[in-house]
Order: C-alpha cells, then sequence, then structure tokens
C-alpha cells in the first residue's frame, strides 16, 4: 500500500481517538443548569445520538441531494457498474436473508443495519485516494462513478427492507396498510427524499445556484468528520471488547467475501479486464463505512455492533488489501 493511504488510515483512527476522547470526558454533556439539585431529574441526553440524528437529517441529505443533481447520467460507465452493483445487489440480498432469519422479530430492522454494515464500505475517505493512487485518472474516474451510486442503491434498498420489517412488526392494519406505510416511510426519508428530488431536479436542467452549491457542499463535507466522531463517541459508551466477535464475522464478510464474489462475477459474468476489474474489486473489499453507524442510529438498534465492526475492519485495511492487489495480480497473468 502507498504511503498517502496510510496517512488516511492513521487519520481515520486519529479522528475518531478525539471523539472517543470527547466521550470520555464529557465534552459534548449539556452543562448542568443552576438550581438542577431540586429540580427533577430529566432524561439523560446522548450526544451520539444527537450528533447522529444531526448528520442524518442534515449533512447526509445535503450530500445526496447535490451528488444527485450534478451527476451527468449520460456519461455513466454503466458496464462496470453493473458489474460491480449486480453481484453486490445479490450479496446484500443473501446476507440480509441469513440475518432475518437468524434474529427472526427480535429487532425489526437488525437485520437490514447488519446488513449495510456488512455491504457499504469506505469509499469516500479511503476509496477515492486508493482509487487515485493505484489506478491514476482513469480508476478514479471509475471509482467516482460507483460513489455517485453507492449510497443511491445500498442505503435506500436497506432504507426499505428496514421500514418493510418494522411495519410488518407492528402491523396493526391489513396487508394493504403495511405496504402504504412502508411506502410512506421509506419515501419520506432523510437518504430516500433526498435521492428522489435531487433526480428530479437534475432532469429539469437547471442546475443549482452557485450559493445554494457551496451551502450544500458546505453541509456535505461535514459528513466524514462528523461520522468519524461519532464512532470515538460510541466507542466511549459502548466498548469493543464484548462485541469483537460479532465485528470480526462482519469484519470478514466486508473485507474477504464481498470482494471475493464481486472478483467472480466481474470478471467472468461481465468480463472486466485489468483496471475496470481491479476498481470494482478494491471497491468491494474497502472497509466498513461509517454510514452503517449512521444507519444503526437511526433505527436505535446495533449500534455497538457497527461500531466495532468499523473499527476492526479498518484495523485489518491494510492487510486485506495487500491479499487483494496480490490477487487481481495473479487473476491478470
Amino acid at each position: 500500500m502507498t504511503l498517502e493511504v496510510a496517512y488516511k488510515l492513521l487519520a481515520i483512527f486519529a479522528t475518531v481517538a478525539l471523539g472517543w476522547l470527547a466521550g470520555v470526558r464529557g465534552w459534548l454533556a449539556p452543562p448542568r443548569p443552576r438550581g438542577a439539585s431540586a429540580a427533577p431529574a430529566a432524561a439523560p441526553v446522548n450526544p451520539a445520538q444527537v450528533l447522529s440524528d444531526l448528520a442524518f437529517t442534515l449533512f447526509v441529505p445535503a450530500l445526496l441531494f447535490r451528488t444527485m443533481v450534478r451527476q451527468d447520467f449520460a456519461q455513466m460507465p454503466w458496464h462496470t457498474l453493473a458489474a460491480y452493483f449486480v453481484p453486490a445487489l445479490l450479496y446484500m440480498a443473501a446476507v440480509y436473508v441469513w440475518h432475518r432469519l437468524r434474529r427472526g422479530e427480535r429487532t425489526p430492522a437488525g437485520a437490514a443495519t447488519l446488513t449495510v454494515t456488512a455491504t457499504y464500505g469506505n469509499a469516500v475517505q479511503l476509496g477515492i485516494p486508493i482509487s487515485a493512487a493505484l489506478f491514476g485518472e482513469t480508476g478514479l474516474a471509475l471509482h467516482v462513478a460507483l460513489v455517485s451510486l453507492h449510497g443511491l442503491l445500498l442505503l435506500t434498498l436497506a432504507t426499505v427492507v428496514a421500514e418493510l420489517d418494522i411495519s410488518r412488526a407492528e402491523r396493526h392494519g391489513s396487508l394493504a396498510q403495511t405496504v402504504r406505510s412502508t411506502v410512506r416511510n421509506s419515501v419520506l426519508h432523510p437518504v430516500t427524499l433526498p435521492v428522489l428530488v435531487g433526480m428530479a431536479w437534475n432532469l429539469t436542467g437547471l442546475g443549482l445556484h452557485p450559493a445554494v452549491d457551496q451551502a450544500l457542499a458546505a453541509l456535505g463535507a461535514a459528513v466524514v468528520p462528523v461520522c468519524l466522531v461519532l464512532i470515538g463517541l460510541n466507542l466511549a459508551q459502548y466498548g469493543i471488547r464484548e462485541h469483537l466477535h460479532g465485528a470480526a464475522a462482519l469484519s470478514v464478510l466486508k473485507l474477504l467475501v464481498l470482494p471475493a464474489w464481486v472478483l467472480v462475477v466481474a470478471g467472468g459474468a461481465f468480463g472486466l479486464q485489468g483496471t475496470a476489474l481491479a476498481v470494482v474489486v478494491m471497491m468491494g473489499a474497502l472497509p466498513v463505512g461509517s454510514n452503517a453507524l449512521i444507519f444503526a442510529q437511526r433505527y436505535r438498534v446495533l449500534q455497538p455492533e457497527a461500531t466495532a465492526a468499523i473499527v476492526v475492519s479498518t484495523g485489518c485495511f491494510m492487510a486485506s488489501a495487500a491479499l487483494w492487489l496480490a490477487v487481481l495480480a495473479w487473476w491478470g497473468r
């Protein structure tokens, strides 16, 4: 791996460590009001949940909306995109079914959350410098095209599945009412709605006013640092030792199983070779992205597991990435 990628990994762990320190030291805890000792005890504020809600309802929607508006769909490398997302979505469906059968109705959004954790990679903060360093401008252009649909497809599908499971678990009416509730909650959602509105605005060809574009860019730029700090806050709150087993299993799925499946399908069924094949395989080989934790926080389920998986998979990424680069070199002989 290149020195630039190593620095990116160090920067990620440094930012997470600062979030952990903030959680341990209570820097984000609300100040105690005067006379609080005489007042009834109020429910404690969870800084991690507040920060997660802010990211999920403001920063992430701004990023998704702006991405959809600025995307030039006519110039997309659709064959390469299909070579990645077809196996990724099939893998995602298999992982969801497995976790759904294991977990049942105990945590309605749990299966979808674990599926996102085992599928959604750190495609921006790690993926972009890796593609630029290893594959040059050609590889970077393909990677950016993958990133533009990454959240749209994976997060939107996971959202629909999670809302369907929740509606089914809480069903008090007919099947038609359950379907209506699922559709409504899936569309009026901080992930789905900005994507749909952004695509509709894209079709008008009007673009964005420079002031609006800059405001959205500033909000979207906050997603990565806020999510990394959030991971540190959750580490301070939950720890990692009790969740290492589950994190290791999710990391194996993300770092080894997904890229292996992408390699077989993209290289075999789609006939990708060279740089295009290497880019899609390395896209699948990226460690768990921080949006997995945002997703878990949204549904108040499995936050410790998602946090541990992000940390463990990121820590193992240097070794797994070197493995996949060696496999790609052998495959292309």
